[in-house]
C-alpha cells in the first residue's frame, strides 16, 4: 500500500485545461473517490495517476518516489475501465491471467493468484467460458479480478458500474467496497453518482471544471458543503438556494427573501456582521425542512406558511413543492403524508441545518 499524492498538478490539451492546479493525498489503504459532473477532470487525474497522461505541470508521488514520467507498467496500478476492456477471445482464466503472463510469472504461480483473485471476486466456476457467455456484471468481477490478481500498489477504477443495471450496480457497489477492505490496497474510484461516492468513499473528493473542490468524509461533504457547488451538486433533491439579505436586530439576525423572514439567533450576528445590507443566499436541504404535524421533538425550527403547488409521490418518500411567497421550495416529507395541491401548509426550517453563502463568491459563511 502506498500514499498517492499529487502535487499542484494541472494538465491542458491546447487552450482547454482539463486539470487545473490539483493537489491532493491519498492515503494508503484508503478508498478515494474522485466526484462530480462530465467534463470536470475527474477521468484525466486518474490517468495521470496511472501513467497513461503526463502532466503540463506539477508532480506524482507514490509515497516518497516520484512516479510522474515513469511509464505506466513500472508504476504497479491496475485500472478498471468503464467498458470492462475484456477479451473477447480468451476464456476467463486467460483473460484474469494475462497481465501475470506478460511479467513471466511461473505457471504454478499464475494458476494460484488467479484462483484467489477468482474466489474473492465468486467466478471461480466461470474460468472456462468466454466473455460472450457472461452478463455484465459477471464480465465486470472478471475485469476486477485481472486488475487485483497482480497485488498493485494502487487500484483506479473509472466509472466501472456504470453499464450495469441498477439492481446490479448497488449489489456490486457493495461487494466491491467488501474487496477492497480485504485487499487492503490504496484505490481511486472515479464516478458521476453521487450515491456510490456517498456509500463507497472513506473520502471524497469534489470536482469541478478541473478544480477540487472539497475534500473530506461523505457525511462532511454533505452537511458542511464549503461552497455552493458542493450544496447544489451532493444531494437529491438538490439543496434549496434562497437569495436573502442580511439585516441586524436585537436578538439576532432577519434574513430577508422579500416575501419571507426568517430570524436567526444571536450567534449568527459576528459570523454576518460583514454582511449586513448585503445579500447572500441560504441553503437547506429538503429533508431538513418539515411539515406541521411532523416536526421531530428537540429541533429548533423556523415556521414558514405555504401553499402545496406541486407533489412528486416516490414510495417511501414524497417530494413536495411549497410555494412561500412566490418562492418554490422543495420538501422531503414520508410517503404516508396526505397533502393535495392546493392545500395551505406550515413548514419548518431545521435551524441547526441551514447553511449561509457568500453571494459573490459561493463559498460558506455558516
Amino acid at each position: 500500500m502506498v500514499d498517492v499524492i499529487l502535487d499542484h498538478v494541472t494538465k491542458t490539451f491546447g487552450k482547454v485545461v482539463a486539470v487545473d492546479d490539483v493537489s491532493l493525498r491519498v492515503k494508503h489503504g484508503e478508498f478515494m473517490v474522485l466526484l462530480g459532473p462530465s467534463g470536470c477532470g475527474k477521468t484525466t487525474t486518474l490517468r495521470i495517476i496511472a501513467g497513461l497522461e503526463k502532466p503540463t505541470k506539477g508532480r506524482i508521488f507514490f509515497d516518497d518516489e516520484e512516479v510522474t514520467y515513469l511509464p505506466p507498467r513500472a508504476r504497479n496500478v491496475s485500472m478498471v475501465f468503464q467498458s470492462y476492456a475484456v477479451w473477447p477471445h480468451m476464456t476467463v482464466f486467460e483473460n484474469i491471467a494475462f497481465p501475470l503472463k506478460i511479467k513471466k510469472y511461473s505457471e504454478e504461480e499464475i494458476k494460484r493468484r488467479v484462483k484467489w483473485a477468482a474466489e474473492l471476486l465468486k467466478i471461480r466456476e466461470l474460468l472456462d467460458r468466454y466473455p460472450h457467455q457472461l452478463s455484465g456484471g459477471q464480465r465486470q468481477r472478471v475485469a476486477v479480478a485481472r486488475a487485483i490478481v497482480v497485488e498493485p500498489k494502487v487500484l483506479l477504477m473509472d466509472e466501472p458500474l456504470s453499464n450495469l443495471d441498477a439492481v446490479l450496480r448497488v449489489r456490486m457497489r457493495s461487494e466491491l467496497k467488501r474487496l477492497q477492505r480485504r485487499i487492503k490496497v490504496t484505490t481511486i474510484y472515479v464516478t458521476h453518482d453521487q450515491v456510490e461516492a456517498m456509500t463507497m468513499g472513506d473520502r471524497i473528493a469534489v470536482m469541478n471544471q478541473g478544480r477540487i473542490m472539497q475534500v473530506g468524509e461523505p457525511k462532511e461533504v454533505y452537511y458542511r458543503p464549503a461552497n455552493t457547488f458542493v450544496a447544489g451538486f451532493i444531494g437529491s433533491p438538490q439543496m434549496n438556494f434562497i437569495d436573502v439579505t442580511v439585516e441586524p436586530i436585537e436578538n439576532g439576525v432577519k434574513l430577508n427573501a422579500g416575501s419571507f423572514n426568517i430570524t436567526l439567533p444571536r450567534e449568527y450576528s459576528n459570523l454576518l456582521d460583514k454582511y449586513s445590507g448585503k445579500t447572500i443566499i441560504l441553503g437547506i436541504r429538503p429533508e431538513h425542512i418539515y411539515i406541521e404535524h411532523y416536526v421531530p421533538a428537540n429541533v429548533k425550527t423556523v415556521p414558514l406558511k405555504g401553499k402545496v403547488d406541486f407533489i412528486e409521490p416516490l414510495g417511501s418518500d414524497t417530494i413536495v413543492h411549497v410555494d412561500v411567497g412566490n418562492i418554490l421550495i422543495v420538501v422531503k416529507v414520508p410517503g404516508e403524508v396526505k397533502l393535495r395541491i392546493g392545500d395551505n401548509i406550515s413548514i419548518h426550517f431545521n435551524e441547526d441545518a441551514i447553511r449561509l453563502f457568500d453571494k459573490n463568491t459561493g463559498k460558506a459563511i455558516v
